[in-house]
Formats: structure tokens, sequence, C-alpha cells
């Protein structure tokens, strides 16, 4: 069975964007990963770590048109050009799909997200995309959680966490770390 991992940067009070703010982000505090807080390398060479476990990605329809454009050209972003994608959306047509950024299949649904998961192969981590990874935790589907937390409190902007009442979810710490800028890495297995 294939792991499905989230990962992603996320204020204290639980909302995700992409670093620089973007499409859909357009709340008042968009871009607060890369214009409030310092830069340390160390805080974000998580993001370098899971390159070892990625063997695939995964995006709702709004997120990958978003980084698709960008991360295929992107020397960043290298490492992931021919890695497969899954994209899951019920509208995105075939012909939407980027060109030249390696493989992609659009998954219709959260029953064809737990289908690929049962079949062979590696870990798929899901970036961005907080509408998808919400509907996919509360399918009980989230494997694991990468989480860079930023010491700021936004007040608007998407949830990574369901408000839906649901059984509680037991969260296991795997691996954690502070850092002088006073970003936190958290990683939790989902139990059970």
């Amino acid at each position: 069975m294939r792991e499905l991992v989230y990962t992603g940067f996320m204020s204290l009070d639980g909302v995700v964007d992409s670093p620089g703010g973007g499409p859909g982000e357009e709340h008042r505090s968009g871009g607060w990963v890369i214009n409030d807080i310092e830069f340390l390398p160390e805080a974000f060479a998580l993001k370098g770590e899971e390159l070892a476990d990625t063997t695939a990605l995964m995006f709702g329809r709004r997120s990958y048109q978003a980084f698709a454009p960008v991360w295929r050209d992107s020397d960043d972003h290298a490492a992931y050009r021919d890695l497969p994608k899954y994209v899951v959306s019920t509208a995105l047509a075939d012909d939407a799909l980027v060109e030249g950024w390696g493989p992609t299949t659009i998954l219709r649904s959260t029953d064809d997200v737990a289908g690929l998961k049962k079949g062979e192969g590696g870990a798929i981590f899901i970036h961005g995309s907080a509408e998808l990874a919400r509907r996919l935790s509360e399918a009980g589907l989230i494997d694991r959680y990468h989480l860079l937390v930023f010491p700021v409190l936004l007040g608007a902007g998407k949830s990574l966490f369901s408000d839906a009442d649901m059984a509680k979810r037991a969260l296991r710490l795997r691996d954690s770390a502070a850092y002088p800028n006073g970003v936190v890495k958290l990683i939790y297995d989902v139990a059970g």
C-alpha cells in the first residue's frame, strides 16, 4: 500500500499558502512565508529531504494549475520533473494538462485516490492543495503530515484542517525541530 503524505507551510493558526502567495491566496497576508520570516536554509531542509521519499506528486486542480507551469521550468524543482503526477479534479480537462512535466493522470474522485493508494509504489506527496488535503483527511486517506509551522497568526486564508464533526484521529510524532527564526518542523504519522 502506498503512503499519502501532505507537505506544506502552515501558520500557527492552521492557514496554508504557497511560499510567495498567488492565485487563490488573495487574502491580506498572502506571501507571508517569503516576505515575513528570516530565511534560514536549515529551516527549509525538509523540502530537500522529502525528495528521497517522493515517488509521485498529487495536487488539487487549482494548485496544479498554479504550480505546474512554474515548477516544470524551475531548476529548484528539477527533481520533480519526471515524477508521475496525479491531479484530483472533477473539472480539469485532459487537454489542460501542462506539457513537458512528466506523466500526469487526472483522478476524478476520492475513491480513485483510495484505489491509487492500494497499488504498488512508494510515497505520494501532496503539495499545497488544502481543500484536497481536507477532503482526503476526512476520508481517512492521509498517512503522514510534513509541516513547517511559522510563527504567525493570519486569521484568514485556507485552513489545512477540517472543522467538520468527525471522529478523533491520533497523530504520532515522527520528527521535530525548532529553528532560530521561529519555524518549527513537525512530522506526524496518522495513527490507526
